[in-house]
């Protein structure tokens, strides 16, 4: 039986007569990276942080597991640095403490040695800027900074909501790369993200949420072979041309209203092969490749306005008074 990082069981969060998430299940290997990715509203920082035990669910089970870790039923042990690791929004940077300041405050609540604080800061990069403060810290920086108060306790399980939110392509390559390193020594990983194509490339397998239920989860393979990119071909006989495309093997071709004719997996060598053989004029090939942000929107529906059920506060999402954020579970 495959380990399993994270399982989520029937999960239920209401406030009120709003729900947040309604009856999500998925389940996240070890030694994997999962993309959880929804709209704004769709539930994915609620079940982030129910997992890491700052939120009890209504219904259901969130359980965090790894190497040396009990099971945990409805959130992370949050005593446990060395299970579980978080970063979620704000940052939780104080703007007037040094880089190094600020973990050394989390390495002595979590009972971890000073020397640890160093290692942290070369492992995301911030050595050089250990003596800056946090406000004087770029975006990219103040999640480097949140990761490396995550991994004080070395979990094996991290779980990190938008973290792509507001960096910068190299950023974002970066923390990609330090995903697969962390997979690679046996480490798991739940990432949020609003856009599909930030996380993709990272991405093991994809959960896909919409207003608080998962609508897909599985590889991005199989989500790119339900979206895949198309040839578009203007020709003579669309017709005949899907027909000898089919009888050779490419069958996924769809006349679009203008005329045009989609072909998904051929090469355009096979659309002239086939175009030959079929006697048929080709007039122009375009490709259509399809941006990941599409196949997410095609998943899912805009966020909507919903009554809020704190008064007082219409329009902004609510949530319990927060612990700092980047602090190590």
């Amino acid at each position: 039986m495959t380990a399993l990082a994270f399982s989520v069981r029937g999960l239920t969060k209401r406030y009120g007569l709003v729900s947040a998430i309604e009856n999500v299940s998925f389940t996240v290997a070890s030694g994997t990276t999962a993309a959880l990715v929804g709209p704004q509203g769709a539930g994915k920082t609620t079940i982030a942080r129910t997992l890491l035990g700052l939120l009890e669910p209504t219904s259901g089970t969130a359980a965090v597991g790894g190497p040396g870790a009990d099971r945990a039923r409805g959130g992370a042990d949050v005593s446990s640095a060395r299970v579980v690791g978080g970063v979620l929004a704000p940052r939780g940077v104080h703007p007037g403490r040094t880089a190094r300041d600020h973990l050394r405050v989390y390495a002595a609540a979590v009972n971890v040695p000073d020397g640890r604080v160093e290692e942290v800061l070369e492992l995301v990069g911030l050595g050089d800027a250990a003596g800056s403060k946090g406000g004087a810290l770029s975006a990219g920086q103040q999640t480097r900074l949140a990761l490396a108060t995550a991994v004080l306790g070395d979990p094996p399980l991290l779980i990190l909501d938008e973290p792509m939110d507001g960096l910068e392509a190299a950023e974002r390559g970066w923390l990609q790369d330090f995903l697969r390193r962390h997979a690679k020594r046996g480490g798991s990983a739940l990432v949020t993200s609003e856009s599909l194509a930030a996380v993709l490339p990272g991405a093991d397998s994809v959960i896909v949420l919409n207003e608080g239920a998962v609508v897909y989860q599985g590889s991005p393979a199989r989500l790119r072979r339900g979206h895949p990119d198309r040839l578009v071909v203007a020709a003579s006989t669309p017709i005949a041309l899907a027909t000898t495309l089919a009888a050779r093997g490419f069958t996924d071709a769809v006349i679009r209203p203008d005329g045009r004719l989609a072909v998904a997996e051929a090469t355009e060598a096979d659309i002239r092969d086939a175009a030959t053989a079929a006697q048929v004029r080709l007039d122009s090939i375009i490709p259509d490749l399809i941006h990941p942000d599409r196949v997410l929107a095609s998943l899912t529906k805009p966020p909507t306005p919903t009554v809020s059920p704190y008064p007082g506060l219409a329009g902004a999402a609510h949530h319990p008074t927060p612990t700092p954020y980047g602090i190590p579970r």
